[in-house]
């Protein structure tokens, strides 16, 4: 009896072994770490091009998941010509069998984890690339939580982002008194937003307070998805949302 689990256990264990191993042949980047403005460590991954002049996104993941959100987005962008970076916020948990490691370590020091405590792993992410990239032109990418926070990084930081995706934004929280309509009152740099049908009313006042002359929105003609998940190839329409964002981002190239 004893023999017979032994043999399971090892098993389950070659298994396990054999779908991290799937997992990890499918990963295109290179995972980094670097400090957040705290000094918590942020977990990110890397998708570069063979062309270190060519424009930057920053990839922000929604509530409760990870920079595993990316791994099949990012590499797609990296084929339109863009290098990018999908880092994880300490506000998460797990995406795509990928652990959220920056909410990981902000938990394990009881550090908090609410929306508005991602904020300076977005800003440290922006100065990170800057730093150690120098690109021409940054762009942001949020999803959810991180659409609304992408907004006030752009607002914080005019000389030094281009242009925002936003996916499924909202009035979440406010933000130092203010709130994302507020924020977005004040930027006039290339912005495109999109969601699932039902929350267009979500971001509504935000687009419209925009002062970009180069604003555009997609809302699908089906029930569509919250978040960046619309993108992923196993989403009904996944096409639709990719060519408006193609759209947009020929702004850069």
């Amino acid at each position: 009896m004893m023999k017979k689990r032994y043999i399971i256990l090892i098993a389950l264990f070659c298994n396990f072994l054999l779908y991290v191993q799937a997992q990890d042949s499918e990963f295109s980047g290179k995972t980094i770490e670097f400090p957040s403005l705290d000094h918590l460590m942020i977990t990110a991954d890397l998708y570069l091009i063979d062309n270190a002049e060519a424009p930057f996104i920053l990839l922000f993941h929604q509530a409760g998941w990870s920079r595993g959100a990316y791994r099949e987005i990012a590499p797609e962008l990296n084929a339109l010509g863009f290098n990018c970076m999908a880092i994880d916020q300490r506000s998460g948990n797990e995406s795509n069998a990928v652990l959220n490691e920056t909410a990981k370590r902000a938990r394990s020091v009881n550090g908090a984890t609410n929306y508005i405590d991602a904020f300076p792993d977005l800003q440290a992410a922006l100065n990170y690339i800057e730093l150690e990239f120098k690109p021409v032109k940054v762009i942001i990418w949020g999803s959810s939580y991180s659409a609304s926070l992408a907004f006030i990084l752009a607002q914080k930081n005019p000389q030094l982002v281009d242009g925002i995706l936003a996916f499924s934004p909202g009035e979440y929280f406010t933000f130092e008194g203010k709130s994302i309509a507020d924020y977005s009152r004040e930027i006039s740099i290339p912005v495109f937003i999109t969601s699932a049908q039902s929350e267009k009313s979500n971001w509504e006042p935000i687009y419209q307070n925009l002062t970009s002359s180069q604003k555009m929105s997609y809302i699908p003609e089906f029930k569509g998805y919250h978040g960046s998940r619309a993108l992923w190839s196993s989403n009904e329409g996944h096409e639709k949302y990719w060519e408006h964002v193609k759209k947009f981002l020929e702004l850069f190239n």
